[in-house]
């Protein structure tokens, strides 16, 4: 299924404004700091409440650390999804107002990926987002599994999951990486602008991306750095 395209601008192309309101541009903005300041705090809570759980829940060490595991686990599946199927959402002939759609959520990113304010989610998506997944892990966990003592460490690790996804998405275009691990997650994303766009979904892990057959069995020619002209 064809794709919508969006090609990637040079440095030396000014800053795309995606509202003519200021007060709205000023949410498509985020400093990478900020999800640290509004998730932490969160993640904490959920922690603190798992860990001094009464006694009786059964949550030992082990169970906990296995359910925040399995909120990790869960995330970097999530992750995958939401980049391949919403954000690169691929309608057979898109309309101009969901071409419009699909740019503001993401094609910005593809057009202008060495913009540092539009690397991160703003909180004023990802907030609404939060509650409608603990909302589907509520009713999973709690109301299907009868296990509420789970929900906290899997929230708990979800989120920790998604905050790592931001602050990796934000190194892997702005920041050195460092080891192995690091410069080959550097490398996956920036295959995926700047050689294969329809493949290489995973930010945080690659796992995804096997299990599912986006990820080249052949080494892609190499990519561009981020910060290089395009054009």
């Amino acid at each position: 299924m064809p794709r919508v395209k969006f090609e990637p601008q040079s440095r030396r192309e000014p800053r795309i404004r995606l509202f003519q309101a200021d007060w709205l541009e000023v949410f498509t903005r985020v400093h990478p700091l900020v999800v640290v300041v509004v998730w932490l705090p969160v993640i904490a809570w959920f922690l603190a409440a798992a860990v001094g759980a009464p006694p009786a829940t059964g949550m030992t060490g082990l169970r906990l650390a296995v359910a925040f595991a399995a909120g990790l686990l869960v995330w970097t599946l999530v992750e995958y999804v939401l980049h391949r199927f919403v954000f690169h959402f691929a309608p057979r002939e898109p309309a101009p107002w969901l071409r419009r759609l699909v740019f503001l959520f993401h094609g910005i990113h593809h057009v202008q990926p060495w913009d540092p304010a539009r690397l991160v989610m703003p909180p004023v998506v990802s907030i609404p987002l939060a509650v409608l997944f603990y909302l589907l892990f509520d009713a999973v966990i709690v109301g299907l599994l009868a296990a509420p003592a789970w929900l906290a460490p899997v929230f708990a690790g979800f989120l920790s999951g998604y905050l790592v996804y931001d602050l990796l998405h934000y190194a892997t275009h702005h920041l050195p990486m460092p080891g192995a691990i690091g410069k080959r997650l550097k490398r996956h994303h920036l295959l995926h602008h700047h050689a294969t766009p329809d493949q290489r979904f995973g930010v945080t892990s690659p796992l995804w991306d096997a299990v599912f057959g986006t990820l080249p069995a052949a080494p892609a020619p190499p990519g561009r750095d981020a910060h290089s002209p395009s054009r």
